[in-house]
């Protein structure tokens, strides 16, 4: 480069950033050494004191400049507690002990993670689906054989790997009509209405920001139940709406009251519109399965309220006690006659996450919407292609749940032996925690009737109250967090899903096996008595 006695002058340059460099990374950059002293270059310090200005420089996202309703989400159900659980499972990982060697994550509906086995019959097709190839092998049965191939020419290029249509491919919400049909007794079902989603949560985030608008008094209130799935009030929160509680009768086996809804509607009146009315039934957390006049009682609510009306019935096929049957709020709609099966607007929504299925993983879903204004649908359509299409093996698994084998095709012994093995044991596991519960003194818990958890309510001592004030906490917080720290196991606190003032809960999932599920029950119990032994 024809370099001179001192050097070219990109060589000078490249030494100051190098010294720059070495400076804003807290070492003493080389340079040339001159009886033990190190030169600086003027170059050098003031591309250094650059770089520290530009590494002190203010953030542009912070706390204070974030999207302030994103800050008002809460979601208990990953919240602090369980991210005490990662902390303490790290420190097992290192050697350091504790009273307990494992952290049994009761905390979320988690079904494979707690050791359910999956469906055959399910996995055999995403398998065929996803590895086309597999279809030459006799490993494999011809009724899975014949539903992978129909999904797959419903894929582009024959491929599980190609975008679908932005509301899911078309043969499986023509299956998932069908399924309704069959589920409801013959009520018509159109495969227009249905659009597949990944997971329940998407389909009701995305009515829930269609339907919300409007400011001040005339912004859209949302009615809930309480206690309610963190998810309604996390997405309240994101599309700043107004959350309104209604509060489940807990003396009556966690009912809903029509009485209450009309309470709560009413006081809402003041200060927002009300035109959406949740329901999650089976209920989460609290396991109630709704009767069919209490169905009817909502439904004619919400038409003389004129609200639109959610149906959260991810649980469908989690009911457990004698003399409980799920009916589907669309049924009950249709046969209440045209006035109501014409005009009250309905989605309801189901996912291959909870019923004997399990597949959290998969984010496979689907909803029904009826009776929504032709130019509406077009819209929730344009909503949904934002995002572009559900995940497809998702799709693929949702399909496999309302077109499972049916009598007279080779894998149906095997499918409806293992589908009943899930639900029978699901049922002997919710008895025996409402019965091991209601046997430790200050716990009582009502009976489940449905879905996959437990909701006990818990004594709290005033002493223990007054120090989880004294740590900034809930009640139900600090109980939860003691029992995590001292046996491992990770509940989700009452005031997560809301309760009503002065009682206090936590929700429990009954996924874990008998033997680990009867365990982890005597050390909740133990737990809870030397709780109130210390705090009485």
């Amino acid at each position: 480069c024809g370099r001179g006695p001192g050097g070219c002058r990109g060589g000078r340059t490249d030494m100051a950033l190098r010294c720059a460099a070495s400076l804003a990374a807290g070492r003493q950059p080389r340079g040339p050494r001159r009886e033990g002293t190190v030169r600086w270059s003027s170059a050098a310090k003031a591309s250094a004191v650059k770089i520290n200005e530009k590494a002190s420089r203010e953030k542009i996202l912070t706390l204070e400049s974030m999207n302030p309703q994103v800050k008002a989400v809460e979601y208990a159900v990953r919240g602090p507690i369980v991210l005490k659980a990662g902390e303490i499972e790290k420190e097992l990982r290192k050697g350091i002990k504790k009273p307990f060697t494992e952290v049994i994550k009761a905390n979320i509906g988690d079904a494979h993670a707690m050791g359910q086995r999956p469906i055959t019959f399910l996995r055999q097709v995403v398998a065929l689906c996803t590895y086309p190839n597999l279809l030459d092998s006799p490993s494999f049965p011809e009724d899975a054989k014949k539903r992978a191939r129909r999904i797959l020419q419903g894929c582009g290029g024959n491929s599980l790997g190609s975008y679908t249509a932005s509301q899911g491919i078309n043969c499986i919400r023509e299956d998932v009509a069908s399924y309704i049909e069959r589920r409801d007794g013959g009520v018509p079902a159109d495969p227009d209405n249905i659009y597949l989603t990944t997971g329940a949560s998407d389909g009701i985030s995305a009515i829930l920001k269609i339907l919300i608008s409007g400011g001040g008094k005339s912004r859209t209130g949302v009615m809930i139940p309480i206690p309610q799935y963190p998810l309604y009030s996390a997405a309240i929160s994101e599309l700043d709406a107004i959350q309104v509680n209604y509060y489940l009768d807990e003396e009556n086996c966690w009912a809903l009251n029509v009485n209450e809804l009309r309470r709560a509607l009413n006081e809402a009146k003041s200060y927002c519109n009300p035109k959406v009315l949740c329901i999650i039934n089976p209920g989460n957390p609290t396991g109630q399965v709704q009767n069919r006049k209490c169905i009817e009682d909502v439904i004619h609510f919400a038409w003389e309220e004129k609200l639109f009306l959610l149906a959260d019935e991810v649980y469908q096929d989690n009911v457990y006690s004698e003399g409980c049957q799920f009916h589907s709020f669309k049924k009950i709609l249709y046969e209440m006659g045209p006035e109501y099966y014409n005009n009250v607007e309905l989605a309801s929504f189901h996912s291959t996450s909870k019923g004997y299925m399990g597949e959290c993983g998969y984010r496979g879903g689907y909803m029904e919407v009826i009776n929504l204004h032709p130019e509406i649908k077009g819209q929730l359509v344009k909503l949904l292609s934002v995002r572009l299409c559900p995940p497809v093996s998702g799709q693929a698994a949702m399909d496999i749940v309302v077109n499972p084998p049916v009598p007279g095709e080779e894998s149906y012994a095997q499918f409806i032996k293992e589908k009943e093995s899930v639900l029978n044991n699901l049922a002997k596991k919710a008895k025996l925690t409402e019965d091991m519960f209601n046997k430790i003194p200050g716990v009582h818990c009502n009976p489940l009737q449905g879905a996959m958890y437990a909701f006990p309510r818990i004594f709290i001592p005033s002493k223990a109250i007054e120090e989880a004030k004294a740590h900034k906490m809930a009640p139900d917080m600090f109980y939860c967090m003691k029992l995590l720290e001292e046996t491992g196991i990770c509940v989700v606190p009452g005031s997560g899903f809301g309760q009503r003032e002065g009682t206090y809960h936590f929700r429990m999932t009954i996924l874990p096996p008998v033997e680990k599920l009867k365990t982890l029950l005597e050390k909740v119990k133990d737990f809870h008595i030397k709780f109130l032994e210390k705090y009485a």
